[in-house]
Order: C-alpha cells, then structure tokens, then sequence
C-alpha cells in the first residue's frame, strides 16, 4: 500500500459515502461476469478490520456502508432480493460488531418494486437501517422512471435517508471509449437520472425524502440553468422548480471536487448541504487522504467541520456516529 501523506488535520469525519464488499457478494459479482466491476481493475477486498483500521488512519469516526455499483440485481428478480437480504444483514453485522464505527444504506431489489417495498420494510423495522441506497439505473430504467413511483412513495413516508450512486449506463459500451466507466460514465450518469428525478417531479412530490447525491453533483452544477431553461420550454409539471429542487438535495465531496468542483456545486446550493465521502475502497487510502487535505485547506479552513455537524443533523439518530 502506498503511504499516506500525514494525519489529517481535522479529524473524526463521518463518511457518507463508503463501501462494502463481503464475500459473498464478491462470488455473486464473480459468477454474474463483473469481475472488473464497471471497468474497475479488480474487486477490492473488503474486511470490516481492514476498513476501521483504515478509518483510523485517515481520521474518520463513522463510516455509511453501501453496496456499490453494479448493485445486486443481475437479471434474476428472485436472486436480487436474496441477496439484497443477505448483504442487508452482513451489513448490519459490522454495525453490531464495530459499535459507532459504520452506519448501513440498505440495499434494495429493483426493478421488482413489491420486493424493494418489503425490503425496506424489513430493514426499518429490523435492522435499523440509517437509510437506503439507490443505483442512478437499474437495467438502463432510472429511478425516475413511473413504475419506481410506488418505491418513492414509501421512503417518503417513511421520511427516509437515501443514498444515490451512479452505475454504467446502459450505452456504455459506445460511449466510454474502453476506459473505467467511474471516470466520466458515473459523473455523466449521476447528472442524467438527477435532472429525471427533478423533471419528472419526483424531488418536489416526495419532500420528506433526504437524498445525498455523490461526487459533489457531478457534472449537475455546470449545467443546471441550462436543464431550468428546458424545464420552462418543455413546460414540465408546475410543480417543478429546477433550481429549488436541487438547492434542498445534499451532496458528498467524494472524489477530487477541490479546486474547482467545489465552487461551482456552492453555486447551485450551500455548505449546510453538503457531507464528506472517500468512496472506500474503490478509492485507494493515498487518494482519499490527499482528497482530505485538500478538503481542509478550502475556504475559511472550517469546512470539514461543517461537514460533520451537516450530517449529525441530517440524520434523526446522530447518536450512532463515533467522537
């Protein structure tokens, strides 16, 4: 492993934004033909051990475990909620055994919304879940799609905490020029099922969802007055309001948003919304640290500090994250 350059500065971060990949997860990814996952090198190992000690190293305190792209679902329905019930409870596992150190985004079985409605059910009132995990598409259907409508309408009354996460598209075979689709697929493909989740009404019909969307909005910032100007052109449900319906969504900074990222996201919302995110361990511990460093030198100084506070209040349980 590299070294990592210094302690961070700051310290005790919660990390929104983190993964998980036990091992019977890795053998369905292996069996299902993703094993370079979205382009991805190889699939990283995951022990729960490993990941606190990393956590440690890097300064966090609590880490939000999700499954990460490709998901779960692998064009068997019955399959899918298998395995959404078996990492849902691995994932409760590491909470129970590492008290204060991870958190769970559930996973949920899409596209059989019956199954994902039972899921979420079950780990509500089970597994004490601090929310659940959603893919930017699931077979090239995005969540915005009518037919997850009874699936939003749920978490909203249930006034849930979600996490989405891109996945390749479904043209990623002509569009990603053989490289990683997390290069430029996920960024591009992040911004496309946000801008459906705001223009189809979904952000402004289900306001008690609070949904983090990662890699401090993707290309979303760039061009967000140009989606509002086509919002009005194609006279879209007037309940649509682009520029409201992003400013009250939250954002993780995973990623490199620093130097230039970041101002352009501050446009589009404020620091009360944004949370601190190193995509473990598809990102390796060097990157994530630089990633910090670079955090801490923003603005002011305060901004990692911000972040923690943003995100004990966005969650009804701050109890759960370490000191």
């Amino acid at each position: 492993m590299d070294e990592v350059p210094g302690p961070p500065i700051v310290s005790r971060r919660i990390d929104v934004h983190a993964h998980y990949l036990p091992q019977s997860y890795r053998d369905a990814l292996v069996a299902a033909g993703h094993d370079r996952p979205d382009g991805f090198p190889q699939i990283p190992e995951w022990p729960a051990e490993e990941h606190v000690c990393a956590m440690d190293r890097l300064g966090i305190a609590t880490s939000l475990l999700s499954i990460s792209s490709p998901g779960i679902f692998f064009g068997d329905a019955a399959a899918a909620s298998e395995l959404a019930r078996e990492v849902n409870e691995i994932g409760r596992r590491a909470v129970v055994d590492h008290p204060g150190r991870f958190g769970l985004f559930a996973a949920l079985p899409l596209p059989d919304v019956d199954a994902a409605i039972a899921e979420i059910a079950r780990c509500s009132e089970h597994l004490e879940v601090s929310g659940f995990a959603l893919l930017t598409n699931c077979g090239g259907t995005y969540v915005g799609d009518p037919s997850f409508e009874p699936v939003f309408r749920e978490l909203n009354r249930r006034r849930a905490r979600v996490f989405l996460h891109p996945t390749s598209p479904a043209c990623w075979q002509q569009t990603s020029l053989g490289r990683p689709r997390p290069m430029l697929e996920f960024f591009f493909d992040t911004t496309r099922a946000v801008a459906d989740l705001v223009l189809s009404g979904t952000i402004a019909r289900y306001g008690d969802i609070e949904m983090i969307v990662p890699h401090a909005g993707a290309t979303l910032p760039m061009i967000v007055d140009r989606i509002a100007i086509f919002a009005r052109l194609l006279a879209v449900d007037p309940s649509v309001d682009v520029l409201r319906d992003v400013a009250r969504l939250h954002y993780d900074l995973a990623g490199f948003p620093v130097p230039r990222q970041l101002d352009a996201l501050l446009t589009m919302t404020t620091r009360e919304h944004l949370h601190y995110g190193s995509d473990y361990p598809f990102t390796p511990e060097v990157a994530i640290a630089m990633a910090a460093q670079a955090l801490e030198g923003a603005g002011d100084g305060s901004l990692i500090a911000t972040l923690r506070g943003n995100t004990e209040r966005l969650f009804p349980d701050p109890g759960v994250f370490a000191r």
